[in-house]
């Protein structure tokens, strides 16, 4: 079992930037393909990008890829997310999640993830 605690939003100007932090804990961390997802008001949860256990390979939603970069630290057992060129429809709860997948499959379902944090705000003024 792993507890994931997201930090590192806030409020910033359309055009800005952030970087999330999801910190783990537990000694498996390495063990788990981790994700982003995100969660406006009155809207589904959306994928946003997920990492390999060895942070081999990467997957972007489309509304993301070339602004967002997701990378993991396993020795600090942290997944962060980085967010360039910010726009007010990137506004939602951002929620980093932990999948135990053992074939590194970079899967973009909710659902799919097992484990997963409270959430951090994100909000892109215009």
């Amino acid at each position: 079992q792993v507890q994931l605690v997201e930090s590192g939003g806030g409020l910033v100007q359309a055009g800005g930037s952030l970087k999330l932090s999801c910190a783990a804990s537990g000694r498996t961390f390495s063990s788990y393909v981790m994700g982003w997802f995100r969660q406006a008001p009155g809207k589904e949860r959306q994928f946003v990008s997920a990492i390999s256990r060895n942070r081999g390979t990467t997957r972007y939603a489309d509304s993301v890829k070339g602004r967002f970069t997701i990378s993991r630290d396993n020795a600090k057992n942290t997944v962060y997310l980085i967010m360039n060129s910010l726009k007010p429809e990137d506004t939602a709860v951002y929620y980093c999640a932990a999948d135990p997948n053992d074939s590194d499959n970079l899967r973009s379902l909710s659902w799919e993830y097992d484990y997963w944090g409270r959430g951090t705000q994100v909000t892109v003024s215009s």
